[in-house]
C-alpha cells in the first residue's frame, strides 16, 4: 500500500493526494508535523489566519501490530504559545488514518460557508455540510455522528470553545467505546481546526488494507523484543503500576515527593491527596462497575485507561488521568473524586484542554473568583463557559489571558502554557524541559520524572539544579518516540531494558526498510528540535522565552522549602551539541 500525503483545501472544498516527497519517507508522527509546519506555515502568520496549517500525522509504525503504538501527532501554529505545536493523542482514528494509506493529511485555507464535515474512506474524501452540529455538547454529538455514520466509525472534532477561538481547545478523538474522551489538547489547536472551518473527520473503515513492511521480519524480531520488555517491567507489565492504577498511580508518588503542586502552586504535599489517588480511583472504579485496566486504542498492553462512572454504573465520562484529576483537583484544592469528575466530562464535552483548564480555574480562585475549593463554583465556572458569558468567554483562553484579566502574578505558564502536574521547585529536571521545550510547559517533551521520581533509567536527584543535560536527552528521546507513533509510557521499558530499545528501533527499520541503530535516536531527536526552534526564532521567540515565571526563582515551595534555582546559562546551554 503506497503512503500519501492528503491535501484538504477547505477554501476550494477540495481533497487531493500527493506522492510523498523524498525527504519525508522516513519521517512519521511528530517529525513529519513539525516538518510540514516548519515548510509550508510562515512563523510570523497569525494562527487564527488564512495562512496556517493543521497538520495530523499518525507515527511510523502506526497502524501496525507494534505494541501501544496508536498515537497520532496533529500540529500547526498554536494560538496559545504563538509557536509551532505538537499535540499527541493515542486513539484508533491514528491507526485507522495510517491503514488507509494517509501519512499526513494537510488541512489548509478557510471555508466560507460555515462548518465542514470531512468523511475519509478507501473510496476518498466527502465534504459534509457540518453546521447542524455546530454548537452541541460534544457527547451528544459524538452519538449523533455513529448513529449517521457508524458505530465503528472514528472521529475528531472540536467543541462550542472552539468555534468561539478558544486559545484552550483541542481536538477530540473517541475511545474504544465511541465516547469524545481521547484529547489532542493542548496549544489550543481546536481553535486552527475551527478557523479553517473543520469542525469533524468521520474514518470510514470498512475494508481497510494492511499497512506494509520493507522487511517484516526485522519488523517481528523487533516487535517482540518490545512486547517482552513492556510484560516485564515493573511499571507497565500487565499487573504493573499502569495497568493496575492508571496514571492516576503518580498521585501518591509526586505528593509524597513534594512535587505535587495544591492551590496554584503553593505546595508541593498536601494529606487530602490520598481522596484523589490512583488506588482510591481504582477502588471505586471496581464498586461503581467502571472498567479498569482498558486500552485506549487495539494493541495497547500498557492498558492505563479506564472508564470512570458515577454511582450504579451511570454517565460513564471516559478516563480521569493523572493530569485531569490534578489539574482540575488538588491543583484548585478539590479532593472529591465525583466533582472532579463532572469537571473532566465538561471539559470534554466543550472541547477544553484539562491541563490548561484547571491551572485557570486555580489562578481565577487565585484572583478571588471563588475559595480554593470550591467544586461547585467550578462546575458553575464551566456553565459561564457553555453559555458564552463575557466571564466565560475570558476563562477560555486559559491561565495566562485570566491572569491578566485578574491581576493575578502568581500564573504558572511558560510561552504562554500552563505547567503540568509537578512543580519546577521539587522536581527540577522537569522545571527545565517546560522552560526550554519549543512547545511550553509540557510533561510530555521530556520526563525526567522518570529518573528524578520513579527510579527509571537511573536516579537522579529531583532537588540537584544540574539538569540540563539530562532534559536535553530526553527531549531528544522523546521527539523520536513521538515520531515512530510510540506511546510515551513504552519509554519505561526502552530506558531500563536494552533490548527493548533495540526492538522499537527494529520495528521502525522494519516497516521503512532503514538501518537505524540505537546510536541514531539522539541524532535524529536533535534534528527534530532543530527544527522547531528554528520555526519558533523566526516567530520572535529568545532566550528570554525559556525562562519559569519569576514566582518560581522567587516563593520557596513547602516541604522542601526550595525555589527553582537553575541557572539562566545551564537553560540557554540545553540545546547546544555538547552540553
Amino acid at each position: 500500500m503506497q503512503r500519501r500525503i492528503l491535501r484538504v483545501n477547505m477554501t476550494n472544498r477540495t481533497a487531493t493526494f500527493e506522492e510523498v516527497p523524498s525527504d519525508y519517507r522516513t519521517l512519521g508522527g511528530r517529525g513529519l508535523t513539525s516538518t510540514i509546519v516548519a515548510d509550508e506555515v510562515p512563523p510570523d502568520c497569525h494562527p487564527l489566519g488564512p495562512n496556517n496549517k493543521l497538520v495530523f500525522a499518525p507515527g511510523i509504525v502506526t497502524g501496525t501490530s507494534a505494541p501501544s503504538s496508536g498515537r497520532l501527532s496533529v500540529g500547526g501554529k498554536s494560538p496559545l504559545t504563538g509557536g509551532i505545536k505538537e499535540s499527541n493523542v493515542g486513539s484508533r482514528f491514528a491507526q485507522t488514518l495510517a491503514r488507509l494509506g494517509i501519512q499526513a493529511m494537510i488541512v489548509e485555507g478557510q471555508a466560507k460557508d460555515g462548518y465542514q464535515l470531512l468523511k475519509i474512506g478507501t473510496e476518498g474524501v466527502e465534504f459534509v455540510d457540518g453546521r447542524r452540529w455546530s454548537g452541541k455538547g460534544l457527547y451528544q454529538a459524538y452519538e449523533d455522528l455513529r448513529s449517521e455514520f457508524g458505530e465503528d466509525a472514528d472521529i475528531c472534532g472540536v467543541g462550542v470553545v472552539s468555534e468561539r477561538s478558544a486559545t484552550n481547545s483541542g481536538l477530540v478523538f473517541n475511545d474504544p467505546e465511541g465516547r469524545s474522551s481521547r484529547y489532542a489538547g493542548r496549544g489550543g489547536l481546536g481553535a486552527v481546526a475551527a478557523s479553517r472551518g473543520l469542525k469533524f473527520i468521520v474514518l470510514d473503515r470498512s475494508e481497510l488494507p494492511h499497512v506494509d513492511y520493507e522487511d517484516k521480519e526485522t519488523f517481528d524480531r523487533g516487535r517482540q523484543k518490545l512486547v517482552n520488555g513492556l510484560r516485564q517491567h515493573d511499571v507497565t507489565k500487565p499487573d504493573g503500576a499502569l495497568a493496575s492504577y492508571g496514571t492516576n498511580v503518580l498521585i501518591n508518588i509526586l505528593n509524597e515527593a513534594g512535587g505535587l503542586p495544591h492551590r496554584n502552586f503553593s505546595t508541593g504535599r498536601e494529606e487530602l491527596a490520598e481522596l484523589v489517588s490512583g488506588e482510591r480511583k481504582a477502588e471505586l472504579i471496581k464498586q461503581r462497575g467502571g472498567t479498569r485496566p482498558h486500552a485506549c486504542h487495539p494493541g495497547c498492553i500498557i492498558r492505563c485507561s479506564e472508564i470512570w462512572t458515577k454511582e450504579n454504573g451511570k454517565d460513564p465520562v471516559g478516563v480521569l488521568e493523572y493530569e485531569s484529576v490534578w489539574a482540575l483537583g488538588p491543583n484548585c484544592g478539590i479532593y472529591d473524586l465525583d466533582l472532579i469528575g463532572e469537571l473532566n466530562r465538561a471539559c470534554n464535552d466543550l472541547g477544553l484542554d484539562t491541563i490548561e483548564m484547571g491551572n485557570t480555574i486555580a489562578v481565577a480562585m487565585e484572583g478571588g473568583l471563588l475559595e480554593f475549593g470550591d467544586g461547585e463554583g467550578a462546575l458553575q465556572l464551566m456553565e459561564e463557559i457553555r453559555n458564552g458569558t463575557p466571564q466565560g468567554l475570558m476563562l477560555m483562553h486559559g491561565a495566562k489571558f485570566a491572569g491578566t484579566a485578574l491581576g493575578v502574578t502568581r500564573v504558572p505558564v511558560v510561552k504562554g502554557q500552563a505547567m503540568p502536574a509537578y512543580d519546577p521547585r521539587a522536581v527540577k529536571g522537569m522545571g527545565v524541559t517546560y522552560a526550554t521545550t519549543p512547545m511550553g510547559a509540557d510533561h510530555t517533551a521530556g520526563y525526567t520524572v522518570a529518573p528524578e521520581i520513579m527510579g527509571v533509567g537511573g536516579k537522579a536527584d529531583p532537588l540537584a539544579a544540574d539538569k540540563g543535560a539530562l532534559s536535553q536527552s530526553l527531549q531528544r528521546a522523546t521527539a523520536v518516540i513521538d515520531s515512530a507513533g510510540y506511546c510515551l509510557f513504552t519509554a519505561f521499558a526502552v530506558l531500563d531494558i536494552p533490548e527493548a530499545l533495540e526492538g522499537m528501533v527494529e520495528t521502525v527499520n522494519g516497516v521503512l526498510g532503514t538501518s537505524l541503530t540505537v546510536d541514531d535516536i539522539d541524532g535524529l531527536g536533535k534534528k527534530i528540535l532543530d527544527v522547531e526552534r528554528q520555526f519558533n526564532k523566526k516567530a520572535g521567540f529568545t532566550d528570554v522565552d525559556d525562562r519559569l515565571p519569576e514566582f518560581m526563582r522567587l516563593e520557596k515551595l513547602p516541604p522542601h522549602d526550595q525555589v527553582f534555582d537553575v541557572a539562566d546559562r545551564q537553560l540557554d546551554q540545553v540545546f547546544e551539541e555538547n552540553h
